[in-house]
């Protein structure tokens, strides 16, 4: 048999995907790895096929991200689901990371630390007084949408020397009852207005309105909840975003003295008092 020359043909990109992944089934094939394998044995398999770890962790990193967040029932498709998710590969160690996000989070988010794990931190939001205000006057022209979760876990991890890559999660299963309550209130009410008025004899097309408005209603209050998780999405991924181009420097994100606080907080009640 002649030797197999390589074509000089050109291979569009969905034809590569499929012969790499192809390959790569044919190569783990070639070993008894059983129904399931342990991360280092992943790597080993990656190392044995040419794939570099960094690249082999951060699938993994993205993969336990979609599993995290997923699809959910018909109700967190409507609503939105009770948990966001946000990673990205950036530059810079785990260490330093860590302790800049940290940072970040108590002094820009307004959290403070809930748990510590070995590999990784969860914040909720700070209740004192002076945080509750700022994030009520919106001082700094921030949102603070991350303060609304009931808690959000980071988590650096290394991928090589320079590259780490972050996850952050955010638990929002806490703004779901609030929807519901209010949706099932207002759709309820409608309910009531449609039996007192087929009670005083109003013509049945007419005493329907109220039922109709209030289901109407009920259903706009809870899809209001997408649109606020968006902002909380778009919160997560703005994190990422500073830590990706180095704005979680420590001098950029101090909190400042407390009479420069007192100061702000003064100054945009004035402003928003109209003085």
């Amino acid at each position: 048999m002649d030797d197999l020359v390589p074509s000089e043909q050109r291979i569009d990109r969905q034809t590569l995907d499929r012969v790499i992944r192809r390959a790569a089934e044919l190569q783990a094939s070639e070993r008894d790895i059983g129904d399931s394998l342990t991360e280092k044995q992943l790597l080993e398999l990656g190392r044995d096929v040419g794939i570099p770890a960094r690249h082999l962790q951060q699938a993994l990193q993205e993969e336990q991200l979609r599993l995290d967040t997923g699809t959910g029932g018909p109700l967190s498709r409507f609503m939105g689901p009770d948990r966001l998710s946000a990673g990205r590969t950036v530059p810079g160690e785990e260490r330093e990371l860590e302790n800049k996000l940290a940072r970040w989070m108590t002094d820009a988010e307004l959290l403070t630390v809930k748990r510590r794990y070995p590999d990784r931190v969860s914040w909720e939001a700070r209740r004192d007084f002076v945080a509750s205000l700022k994030r009520e006057l919106g001082i700094g022209g921030r949102k603070y949408a991350l303060a609304r979760a009931k808690d959000v876990v980071g988590q650096v991890r290394q991928l090589e020397s320079g590259w780490s890559y972050v996850t952050l999660r955010a638990d929002v299963s806490n703004t779901r009852t609030g929807h519901i309550v209010g949706a099932s209130v207002f759709a309820l009410s409608g309910v009531v207005l449609t039996s007192i008025a087929g009670l005083l004899g109003i013509f049945l097309p007419v005493a329907l309105i109220p039922s109709a408005v209030g289901l109407i209603g009920g259903l706009g209050i809870a899809r209001r909840r997408r649109g606020r998780l968006e902002g909380t999405q778009v919160a997560l991924e703005q994190v990422l975003d500073r830590i990706e181009h180095g704005e979680l420097d420590t001098q950029q994100i101090g909190p400042g003295s407390p009479q420069g606080t007192v100061q702000r907080i003064v100054t945009e009640i004035r402003k928003n008092l109209g003085a």
